[in-house]
């Protein structure tokens, strides 16, 4: 049985954008499971968009993120703690403070 968990998205200025929930998650999750979860429920709401002119391919939106946790182009924070392996087993509940903020290049870096 899963629970229902809280995604916030977060700038790399500190505000806050979109929030997504996650039904049926499991309580004991990777981090990777987590980040495949959360673009898998997000593409399949955009691909259910009346007016979305191309089907977008989850697999690959979500081989995109983790490749891009990789590159340092966000990281997670769960209960305000930075999660920085993938791999790592996350322990949530439905009260998990879980964010993911997004870093934004500086021109030229």
């Amino acid at each position: 049985m899963g629970i229902t968990v809280k995604i916030v998205e977060v700038s790399g200025a500190g505000r806050v954008g979109t929030t997504t929930l996650l039904e049926l998650v499991s309580s004991r999750i990777t981090l990777r499971d987590l980040v495949r979860t959360r673009v898998r429920e997000e593409v399949a709401r955009l691909n259910a968009e009346p007016d979305q002119q191309r089907h977008l391919d989850w697999e690959q939106q979500a081989d995109r993120a983790i490749e891009a946790f990789g590159r340092n182009g966000f990281f997670v924070l769960v209960d305000d703690r930075q999660v920085t392996e993938l791999d790592e087993e996350l322990e949530l509940t439905a009260d998990s403070d879980i964010r993911f903020v997004r870093l934004v290049q500086l021109v030229g870096g």
